[in-house]
């Protein structure tokens, strides 16, 4: 399949808001014709190829029109009113991204700041680039850079304008990551300063949703920088060395600045250290611990601090970094010295950091749950003018949703109303609609990279008939989240997977959609040989990283469609093992020795004979249940609802059809009302309604596809279980 490509004439963007950001704008109706959503990357043809964000254009807009900022006009070498091309483009999150600028900027402005500023943008080698942050959209968050950027460059940062001289990957557009290492051109090692936080740059007051770990940290750091006497008198030793991990956004760093203001803290920017060559980087670490001991931390509450310390490193060991390690301990081993260190991804970091000798102790900051949720929209919005909003709702539509996520969808939901007022030239207000309409744009940090089942407003009080089939899957999915308490006291575990068995096109893929919004759950849907890979090991993996997403994003709900294409029963296949390894890997995922806490597994097949029998035992897939074919009632229901949008003559008894549908599955009764519309639009272009005559020629076409050998099958097994 070709990638689409449009030409449009290229329009100035005089919108302040939009002004040298990176963000084109196109009609809605463009965004679709290429098959992209909102944020998401696009590439500009003109004299040359460049690349950035795309954002939904104003009502007024003509749809052959894109709206660029000056800076994206001539990075696509196109003056205002000239064509250029635009398509879909593949961004991959930079590793290294190397800028120039002005001597005033390169020595005024740290790279931790510089990857702040640029963060979200989508680069391309040769381009050129303002500090503005982007500011819009899922993914960025600029207050703390804008602060930065004014208070150590002036008011002239927002003119500066900075060239991409290298990124890695090279040779296509690249988006800047908050683990991207962004470094000035020719610059040397990055040499941390020493700051003391007279305030923190947010109170430990306003600190939501973490009092436990918070109250941890700040107790450990008391008594070993503090009143380290009182532990020496105990025969203990003072080193501090706390690991805080954590899903990408959800607070570490902010909790770990909050915590040590007001002491000498050496930070040093992982993504930036992690870039430099082994030599480098020891050095820079060295020269942080020699400043942290020489200068007024010896002794009096030094910490070093480094953020996303798996980029410095890695579990693939260097030889660097045992030297990183040494310096490291002599931080730790250093009186009045504590060492604190952040990461998202505990599993890529060298094993030795958590020894007993350095980190000792680790903290773990989790997802916030809904009345967490709550209490940080709350926070968000606190001085904004709101209007009938209904938090709670938006915080149970959220789940898998960190801080920085919850950022992002309050800014797209100002931008909304922004631009609601901007049309009618009244004060803006932020309403619910607002809020509700950026959950459309705003995919969790946790989700990114898993296909997730569109839910959309469904519940499984639309699903018709199937009352026992529906009271099941309450019991085995919904009861164990909304009613955690009722399991513990009476003592049992609640089930942790279901399979739903039936015949091809008889709702099962609908009923988990309708489960999935009854319990506002997040969904991670999987086809069963999407998880298969021919490298040795890979398949394994890929099953971690599935469990491991749904863990983070709880409540969440794992669909395996076609679950028997990715269990099958082992030792009967001829893939080299590769099967009977993802079944090992399903089975210890389901009931390991890690708890599977608030993510039900729920398969999907319509062969569950052919699953391996280990895997329907208790404690895994052990609830069966049967979605059987739609009797005449249901299929009753199922014209009813697939015809609510399909205009149906008076001639047209839906009644006397659904009796007279034996065979047909739920997907040909839809089929059937489709294909009915379709014989009115051959009959006449101008048809308004369709008549008895349309859906009996359309019979003629849809025939039933129930297999009666297949349904008294699955029914016997129904009966044998």
């Amino acid at each position: 399949m070709s990638t689409p490509e449009l030409v449009l004439t290229a329009r100035l963007n005089t919108s302040a808001a939009d002004a040298r950001r990176g963000v084109v704008r196109l009609h809605p109706e463009v965004l679709a014709a290429l098959g992209i959503r909102e944020w998401d990357a696009i590439a500009l043809i003109g004299s040359r190829r460049t690349a950035a964000v795309v954002g939904r254009a104003p009502a007024n807009t003509p749809q052959g029109t894109a709206l660029l900022d000056d800076v994206t006009l001539s990075n696509a070498g196109i003056k205002e009113d000239g064509s250029i091309a635009v398509t879909p483009v593949t961004v991959y999150g930079a590793r290294t991204v190397t800028v120039s600028g002005s001597a005033l900027a390169t020595n005024s402005i740290s790279e931790a700041t510089l990857r702040q500023a640029l963060l979200g943008k989508v680069l391309t080698v040769g381009d050129a680039v303002s500090l503005l942050p982007r500011d819009l959209g899922p993914g960025t968050s600029t207050t703390a850079a804008t602060q930065a950027l004014s208070r150590t460059f002036g008011v002239t940062w927002t003119t500066e304008l900075l060239t991409v001289s290298s990124a890695d990957p090279s040779g296509d557009p690249v988006s800047v990551q908050p683990n991207s290492a962004v470094s000035w051109g020719g610059s040397g090692p990055a040499v941390p300063a020493i700051t003391r936080h007279a305030t923190p740059p947010i109170p430990v007051t306003e600190l939501v949703g973490v009092p436990v770990q918070q109250a941890k940290l700040s107790e450990w750091l008391r008594l070993a920088l503090d009143e380290s006497e009182l532990l020496a008198r105990l025969g203990a030793s003072p080193h501090l060395g706390v690991l805080i991990t954590g899903p990408a956004g959800v607070g570490k760093s902010t909790l770990a600045r909050a915590v040590l203001a007001g002491r000498t803290v050496a930070e040093l920017d992982g993504p930036s250290i992690g870039a430099l060559d082994g030599a480098a980087r020891v050095d820079a670490v060295s020269t942080a611990v020699d400043s942290l001991i020489g200068g007024s931390g010896g002794g009096a509450g030094g910490v070093l601090l480094i953020t996303d310390v798996d980029a410095v490193l890695p579990a693939t060991t260097e030889p660097a970094s045992a030297l990183v390690l040494d310096q490291l301990r002599r931080a730790v081993d250093t009186p009045g010295l504590a060492f604190v260190a952040t990461t998202a991804h505990p599993e890529a970091t060298d094993t030795r950091l958590r020894a007993q000798d350095l980190c000792d102790r680790e903290l773990t900051l989790s997802l916030p749950d809904a009345a967490g949720r709550t209490a940080l929209l709350e926070h968000l919005l606190r001085a904004a003018p709101t209007e009938g909003l209904s938090l709670s709702e938006i915080a149970s539509r959220t789940p898998g949703f960190v801080v920085a996520d919850l950022a992002a969808l309050v800014r797209e939901a100002a931008l909304r109303a922004a631009s609601r007022a901007s049309s009618t030239k009244t004060d803006p207000l932020l309403t619910q609609p607002d809020l509700v309409g950026a959950l459309d744009v705003i995919r969790p940090l946790s989700r990114s990279g898993s296909e997730e089942l569109a839910i959309g407003s469904i519940s499984l009080d639309d699903v018709g008939d199937m009352v026992e089939t529906k009271q099941a899957l309450t019991e085995a999915v919904l009861w164990p989240l909304r009613h955690p308490d009722s399991f513990s006291r009476l003592g049992i575990e609640p089930p942790r997977g279901v399979l739903l068995y039936g015949p091809p096109g008889c709702g099962k893929t609908f009923l988990v959609r309708a489960l999935a919004s009854s319990g506002q759950l997040s969904v991670h849907a999987v086809k069963g040989a999407e998880l298969m890979d021919k490298w040795v090991g890979s398949s394994e993996k890929a099953v971690r990283e599935l469990f491991q997403r749904a863990r983070d994003s709880a409540p969440s709900l794992i669909f395996l469609d076609e679950i028997d294409a990715l269990a099958p029963r082992r030792g009967q296949s001829s893939d080299s093992g590769v099967g009977d390894r993802v079944v090992a890997a399903l089975l210890t995922e389901l009931d390991g020795v890690e708890p599977l806490r608030d993510v039900v597994v729920l398969g999907a097949t319509n062969r569950p004979d052919l699953i391996d029998p280990a895997l329907l035992r208790p404690g895994r897939l052990e609830r069966l249940v049967f979605v059987p074919p739609p009797d005449a009632e249901a299929r009753k229901d199922i014209l009813r609802a697939s015809g609510k949008s399909v205009p149906l003559a008076d001639d047209v008894d839906l009644d006397l059809l659904a009796a007279d549908l034996d065979g047909y599955s739920a997907a040909d009764c839809s089929a059937l009302l489709r294909e009915a519309a379709l014989t009115a639009m051959r009959r006449s272009m101008d048809a308004t309604d369709v008549t008895a005559e349309d859906v009996e020629a359309a019979r003629k076409t849809v025939r039933p596809s129930l297999d009666a050998e297949q349904v008294a099958h699955l029914e016997a097994y129904s009966t044998s279980r």
